[in-house]
Order: C-alpha cells, then structure tokens, then sequence
C-alpha cells in the first residue's frame, strides 16, 4: 500500500475529533510575570535580562536600575535603545489608561456635555483614586478627561465608558485596539486598570499604547497638563457651581527638562508603573518602567533612563523596534532595526487585521527503512495527530457531562 494511503487511514479518525478541539478555543490570560508567546519587534526584545548594543563612545546605562521590566525607545522613528523584558507580562496599574483614551478619546467632541446617571458612578473599585464627580450633574467631555490624566479618577474613567456603550463595551473595544497595535502581551479586565485577575500589559505594549496616544493633540495636551479646576457641586444657598483645583499626579511634569507627560500608576498588586514622554533637541523619547522596588524609584529610574536615552542617541545600534499597524510584527533582527518617521496618525478604531501564521511545509521523502514505510517523519505527524485528536475527544466527553450537570 502506498505510504500516503497508509498515512491517511492511521490519522483519519483522530482527525474528525479535531474541529471538537479548535472550535471553540477557551483564552486564558496570562498570569502576570509570564513571558510573551512570541517577540514583538524583534529577538531580542524577547531575551531575558538587558539588551543594549553600544557603540564607540557610548554612555553606560544606570547602575541601579530595579525595574522588572523597562525600555527606552525613540518615540519618531521606533527604535529600541535599550530594554530589559520588555515583554514581561505584568500587572499595569493606571498606566492602563493610556489604552482607554487611545480608545475612547477620539470619539467624543471635547466642549460636549454630559449628565452623569447614578449608575454610571457605582461599580467602581474600593480604594480607587476619584476625581470627585457627583451623579445628576453636568460636565463636559474635557472635564472628564483631565479627571482622567490629572487625577487619575476611576470614576471619570466609568462614566466616559458608559458613554461609550458600557465598561464591557468599553474593554472589548480596548482589547480590539490593543490587538490593532499589535500589543499582544496586553489583556484588558478593567478599563481603569484596577487591580483585575488576568489584567497584564507590559513595558513594550505600554510604549506603543503611548506613542498612539501622542499623535493626538487631545491626548497630548491632557497628559501635559499640571493643574486645572475641576466642576464642583453646586451651592445650596446661592444655586452656583463651584469648582476646586486638581494636579497632575505625575511626579516628574514639571520638574523634568521636556518632559511631555504621560501616564504614572500604582496599585497593590502593580507597584509602581510610569510611561514617561520627554522631548529635547528635536527629538522625543519614551521610556515605561514597571515594578521597581519602591515608589518612588519609578520616577528616578524612568529620568535616569530619559537622561541616558539622549545622551545615548547615535551611539548605540537599536536591539529592536516599536511597530506599526499593518506591518510584520516579529521583523528579522538585525541589529539595526529602525523605523519610519512621521508615520500618520493610526485611524482610532481600526478593525484588528488577521496575520496568516502560517508556512508552507517542506515535503521530504519518506524513510525507506522506517516501519510501514512512514518513516520518521510520517510517524512524528501520526503522533502529533493523535494526540491532538485524544485531547480533543476528552474535552468533549468534559463538555458533555458539564452539560448534563
């Protein structure tokens, strides 16, 4: 018999059993601290420990440098200076928020005004930081958001996402986005960033949340705002609406040379994480640090890493890249990866474009002296085959008894 016929008949019924098993995949999120599946924007950015590749004349990087995981990237053209497990997967804190407003912040005129319900206000985590928003009062879309940069508010964060259809809406649609970017290491819970189990991003999907979020002058000018007043309640005896002051929660606005802003966070679970923009010499930098060992060693670290950052550009080759939309999201390493500048604004909502993984197989002939005449390779795909179909009929025999359970 020929070694294709036999071939077919030993993995043809094990493979009916097969769409049982990939018809209805079930997504677990990754717990934080895992590793990434695969390396977005290079190799190396999927290595453990510090990647930099210095040139003549380059400055050392930090010496005390406690991160969990951190990177420091050319916001213009892409390029990674420097990284250390990037794509480490760790709980984001606030600095999730960068993703709601990339999201949701294109979609509604800022001078717009809403009323906010008593629903739209309950819900929110215990513990959470609160701009002050009060239910049956009116405010408007730019007041919620500088509630959103400044003080971190969850409940401007709610009432925004009931805006936008609800807070599941709101999560499904960030994680659309998140996969739109091509930000695969991030899996959205909440849409606040509170503490949330199976809630993770990481330093590198932090960095491209960012860098989509400075292409809008909305986002921009939020996340640079140091102070502003905020829509108070209104005054029983008088009938006036007062208003009270708010400050940007980020401790290096203001303080670092350049700085632009962007997104400070912190949650029990978290620690401390920051998203640090700064520009200098015409040129603009991103570094995100997550989890150092004290709170207020995300700030020192993240403008020792700015301060290197600058000094370091062209005198380091980039370890890797910041991609963009569309293009191949685990480029060839070279060592000299780079990127477009002036790259266009991404459209807000984009529909997640599929990537074919897939790879035409190299047929090799079979061993002659193999039994039956498979050959080690036929038989590596029969194995493969039958034990895909074995677990694919025990979780049907699973799904049956919970189904008469």
């Amino acid at each position: 018999m020929p070694t294709s016929s036999k071939l077919a008949r030993l993995i043809a019924a094990p493979a009916a059993a097969l769409p049982l098993l990939f018809a209805a995949p079930v997504a677990v999120a990754a717990p934080p601290g895992s590793p990434p599946s695969a390396s977005v924007g290079g190799d190396r950015l999927g290595l453990p420990g510090v990647q930099v590749d210095p040139l003549a004349g380059a400055p050392a990087l930090p010496g005390d440098l406690t991160g969990q995981s951190w990177i420091v990237a050319d916001a213009t053209s892409g390029e990674v200076l420097a990284a250390s497990n990037p794509h480490l997967r760790l709980a984001p804190a606030s600095t999730l928020k960068i993703l709601f407003a990339d999201t949701v912040l294109p979609k509604f005129d800022r001078n717009a005004v809403h009323r906010v319900a008593p629903e739209e206000i309950q819900g929110i985590g215990a513990g959470s930081s609160l701009v002050g928003i009060k239910e049956d009062l009116d405010y408007r879309v730019e007041d919620l958001w500088r509630g959103v940069f400044l003080s971190s508010g969850n409940d401007a964060v709610h009432v925004l996402a009931h805006m936008n259809g609800g807070v599941q809406q709101t999560v499904a649609e960030m994680q659309s986005r998140a996969e739109a970017l091509q930000a695969r290491d991030t899996r959205v819970v909440s849409p606040d960033g509170y503490d949330s189990d199976g809630q993770v991003s990481s330093a590198y999907d932090l960095t491209l949340f960012a860098r989509a979020g400075l292409r809008n002058p909305d986002f921009r000018s939020y996340c640079a705002t140091r102070d502003a007043q905020f829509p108070g309640a209104v005054d029983k005896n008088t009938g006036q609406r007062g208003s009270f002051g708010i400050a940007n929660t980020d401790r290096l606005l203001g303080k670092y040379p350049g700085l632009i802003g962007v997104k400070n966070g912190f949650t029990t679970n978290a620690g401390s994480t920051f998203v640090g923009a700064a520009e200098r010499d015409g040129r603009t930098l991103l570094v995100t640090v997550m989890h150092p060992t004290t709170y207020q060693k995300v700030y020192d670290e993240t403008a020792a890493l700015l301060d290197w950052g600058f000094a370091a550009a062209g005198k380091v080759a980039p370890v890797g890249k910041l991609v963009e939309e569309g293009e191949s999201a685990a480029p060839t390493p070279t060592g000299q990866a780079g990127g477009a500048a002036g790259v266009p604004a991404p459209p807000p909502h984009p529909s997640p474009t599929a990537t074919d993984r897939s790879a035409p197989a190299t047929a090799r002939a079979a061993d002659p002296a193999g039994d039956d005449g498979l050959g080690p390779v036929g038989w590596v795909v029969v194995g493969v085959v039958l034990t895909a179909g074995g677990a694919g009929a025990v979780l049907l025999l699973n799904r049956r008894r919970a189904a008469a359970r």
